[in-house]
């Protein structure tokens, strides 16, 4: 089931999915543990998860609408400039993050997670970042109509490049 999620209150059990479905360290997951938490204080910002019928929790989303003062888009910007693309960080909904366990992958989960939380946005787009390989994650972007605004985006700290993606809201179904 896809509905709106405490994500402060369910934390620790979305990083687990995360740490999972992306490979993070201990030391990965207590950073990440205090960036939620400092996003969700920001305005606008609020979360999806899907959970088995006995509510353990298998995928979540998050996201807010865009800040230019946030990091992301600070670190993003200057490859959005380069490629003409740099208004899509306004008037934007975010996709902070967005996992799927595993166990519970290619069965429909993530698109479930992302339509549900896109249809809450004012905004008439969607923003988010991926590893820039071609990958499930990217094949399901596109097909809900996020296309490559910019390629081979370097975040400090991130072992391989991202690439920032972009759609037109309501996204295609």
């Amino acid at each position: 089931m896809v509905g709106p999620l405490d994500l402060a209150a369910r934390v620790d059990e979305a990083l687990a999915v995360q740490a999972l479905a992306f490979g993070l360290s201990p030391d990965e997951v207590t950073v990440r543990r205090h960036i939620v938490l400092r996003h969700l204080g920001s305005p606008g910002a609020r979360a999806f998860g899907a959970t088995t019928d006995t509510g353990r929790l298998v995928g979540f989303v998050y996201g807010m609408p865009n800040n230019r003062g946030h990091w992301w888009s600070g670190v993003v910007e200057p490859y959005l400039r380069a490629t003409g693309t740099e208004a899509w960080l306004d008037d934007s909904f975010v996709i902070t993050e967005l996992h799927v366990h595993p166990d519970h992958q290619k069965r429909g989960i993530g698109r479930a997670l992302i339509t549900a939380i896109t249809e809450t946005a004012a905004e008439p787009r969607s923003i988010l970042s991926a590893i820039d390989v071609e990958s499930p994650a990217r094949a399901l972007y596109r097909s809900l109509g996020y296309r490559d605004l910019a390629r081979q985006v370097v975040f400090p700290s991130a072992p391989s490049p991202y690439v920032v993606m972009g759609a037109p809201l309501p996204l295609l179904r």
